[in-house]
Formats: C-alpha cells, structure tokens, sequence
C-alpha cells in the first residue's frame, strides 16, 4: 500500500511576524512605518477610518412597522374560475382550503386577470374594482 504524501513545498511553516529582525527582515512584514506597524496598533472592530460607522448609522431601537405588515397574493380570476364550483361561496377560508392561498398570515386579492365564468359570490376577500365589475356581469356577487 502506498503511503500519500503531500507535494514537496505544500505545507509551509507559518510566519511569525514582529519578533524582531530575524523573523522577516527589517519591518518583519508589517510594512514600514504607521500604525499597524507597531505593537498594539491598529484600529478598533467596526472602525471606518472616521465615517460614521455602520452600527451607528443603522438604528437599533425605537419603533418598526414590521410585525403589523400584511402580505397579499395576488388571484387572478381565471384561478378562481378554475378552483370553485358553479354557485359556490369565495371566502378567505375556502382560498386557504383549495390551496390558492399559503401561509398563516396570508390575505388574498383577487384582481381581473383572465375570465370568469360562473356565479361565484365572493365574501371577506378583497376584489379590484374591475375584477368585481366581472364577477357581477356573469352573474356573481361580491360582498
């Protein structure tokens, strides 16, 4: 069986740097002269050289809209068409049921996208304007 070795000059032993002369020459890798070239130098975690920093400029307390945001999919009404039965009740519940709609927080809007042909009343879902002009001109209502 033979033994794997790795290629010769893979493996490097790692440099030391700032222990003197010897470790790398003169400035021992650090360049010449300023403030990372000396022990201890350097500048903080999160400094941007005197532009105001990123977590001070982003803020980290006070009000957010965000837990009170409502997201909407968007229905077209030939999948509406599609989904119920001639007669049938369009609500929030029967969306979620059909698999129209997904998500525990999810509302839906039904917009003119396509065409419809059955008597739908729809209840409890918002409708565009013109998609509740269709829905009422094939004999539909919405409420």
């Amino acid at each position: 069986m033979a033994q794997i070795n790795a290629p010769y000059g893979a493996n490097r032993k790692k440099t030391i740097v700032g222990r003197g002369a010897s470790s790398k020459g003169r400035a021992c890798g650090r360049g010449h002269d300023g403030q990372n070239s000396r022990s201890g130098g350097g500048v903080r975690l999160g400094f941007e050289g005197g532009q105001m920093p990123l977590y001070r400029r982003v803020a980290s307390r006070g009000f957010s809209n965000y837990p009170f945001k409502v997201t909407y999919v968007a229905l077209s009404l030939s999948a509406i068409d599609a989904a119920f039965a001639d007669g049938d009740v369009v609500t929030a519940a029967a969306l979620k049921e059909k698999g129209l709609v997904k998500g525990k927080d999810v509302q839906a809007k039904i917009l003119n996208n396509g065409e419809i042909t059955k008597k739908l009343t729809i209840e409890g879902v918002k409708v565009s304007a013109s998609a509740a002009k269709a829905v009422e001109q094939a004999g539909g209502s919405v409420k």
